[in-house]
């Protein structure tokens, strides 16, 4: 961390009552009508979902990261915030899931409200109101009493026409104290299908700027866009020193990361404290290049669909073959969820078809019948590995269907708070590959012994050509 201090920037956090409320669309249509003002927005999504983000880049390059309560303790939760809303105007913060809903049922540990209070943020409820009018007053007077300090601080309705909104929205202030600053009609610009894991990915979702464009145009028309620029300057601005982890290297190393269709799945938070480190990050696309970047002395390959996209990888032969080529030569691999079954033998479609991949390890990898396993985990590492000469534990989760064949027991995951844990990864001095996804922040160490792997390799004159 550095001695520098600035102000949490003027912010707010959207949530709702539950998943699928539309929290991430509104989310951001916002963000776009805020930057209609001329205003710098930064963006951040609560829990470790980093699909959202992508939205949220796709939006308008304000992807800042993840704060979750899980990951991180309330002060590292508001240095990250500092870090990633750096310079910018405001920032809005998208709360996953319910506004309780944490990290174990039964729990508000690392939920939006967890992250709210962390912060000091104001949070607008997004409730769809489709089919209710006074019972929304109910659901809403419970979330907001629940808790004493729930700071909710608005309302805007989803899935209803103006006529019901103007209806409810006396009802629900008289009833709840809280005011009512808008409504998102029923409309095709906010509807986004479902995939096999959760939402499309960003990229995937056709004509995706006409219709953020055309979702901030009703924004700005059925809610209060002024109202709730008010709320978010009215949060406390305590100084806080940004999260900034000190330099290691004197001279850059290139890290090789995977970005495409493909492979988008990365914490910026990992991403920046590479780059604090030291480390250039230089993104290469798996599907349409023949080699990996010149001089890289790491590889990165995240999480993805690579089983969505199993024919066009198989069939670039000369990337398959450099990244072979890199595992073996002792090039640091860090391989996580899709980047690991891209390094297995074989992938299944989703048809069942199966593809050849890179062969760096043995097996393959299909679909199950039902999501394998989902949440957070606490990550084990012996010894000796790419993340350190001592064994240590690093934070993450896993959130996957398709499931390897020969998945190695190296490291150990455990469920917080339950008697539960599976040995998972393929991990050595070299290598980290399976199906966890690790948050750097939560044990730093790991990446500074990640970048010392990167610096040996450079050193005794490594070479994946």
């Amino acid at each position: 961390m550095t001695n520098s201090v600035c102000s949490l920037p003027p912010r707010l956090m959207v949530s709702a009552p539950a998943s699928g409320s539309g929290k991430t669309v509104f989310t951001c249509a916002l963000i776009r009508a805020l930057q209609r003002r001329s205003l710098s927005v930064a963006a951040f999504k609560c829990g470790p979902d980093y699909i959202d983000q992508l939205f949220h880049a796709r939006t308008s390059r304000a992807a800042a990261g993840n704060l979750d309560g899980f990951y991180s303790s309330d002060a590292q939760i508001r240095a990250l915030l500092a870090r990633g809303a750096e310079r910018r105007d405001v920032a809005v913060l998208e709360g996953a899931m319910g506004f309780y809903d944490g990290m174990a049922p039964g729990s508000d540990a690392a939920s939006a409200y967890h992250v709210a209070r962390a912060t000091q943020t104001p949070v607008v409820l997004v409730v769809p109101a489709r089919g209710a009018s006074l019972t929304l007053a109910a659901t809403i007077q419970g979330i907001c009493r629940f808790r004493e300090d729930a700071g909710v601080a608005a309302v805007v309705l989803s899935r209803v026409g103006e006529g019901a909104y103007r209806y409810a929205k006396g009802a629900i202030e008289r009833e709840c104290g809280v005011p009512v600053v808008g409504f998102v009609p029923q409309h095709d610009a906010f509807s986004l299908e479902s995939r096999h894991l959760g939402l499309v990915g960003a990229d995937e979702v056709e004509g995706l700027q006409d219709r953020l464009d055309a979702m901030a145009d009703i924004v700005q028309d059925a809610v209060d866009v002024g109202a709730l620029l008010d709320i978010a300057r009215s949060a406390p601005r305590p100084d806080v020193a940004p999260f900034v982890v000190e330099r290691m290297l004197d001279a850059p190393l290139r890290m090789a990361v995977a970005f495409d269709e493909a492979f988008c799945f990365y914490y910026e938070e990992n991403l920046r404290v590479l780059r604090d480190l030291g480390i250039e990050v230089v993104e290469f696309s798996p599907l349409r290049d023949r080699a990996l970047p010149a001089g890289a002395c790491g590889l990165m390959l995240g999480g993805g669909y690579p089983e969505l996209h199993a024919e066009r990888l198989s069939a670039n032969a000369p990337m398959r073959d450099a990244v072979a080529r890199a595992v073996l030569s002792g090039m640091p691999v860090v391989a996580e969820c899709g980047g690991y079954l891209y390094l297995n033998e074989r992938i299944a479609d989703k048809g069942g078809a199966c593809w050849p991949m890179v062969g760096a390890l043995p097996g393959g990898s299909s679909r199950q019948p039902s999501r394998g396993r989902f949440g957070y985990i606490e990550l084990e590492c012996p010894s000796g590995g790419l993340y350190g000469d001592k064994a240590l534990t690093l934070r993450g989760h896993e959130f996957h269907r398709w499931q390897a064949d020969a998945e190695a027991g190296d490291c150990r995951a455990s469920k917080p708070g339950r008697d539960r844990s599976w040995p998972c990864m393929s991990y050595g001095a070299t290598m980290a590959a399976g199906f966890p996804h690790v948050y750097y922040p939560s044990n730093i160490d790991a990446a500074r012994s990640l970048v010392r792997a990167m610096r040996r390799f450079k050193e005794s004159g490594g070479d994946a050509a």
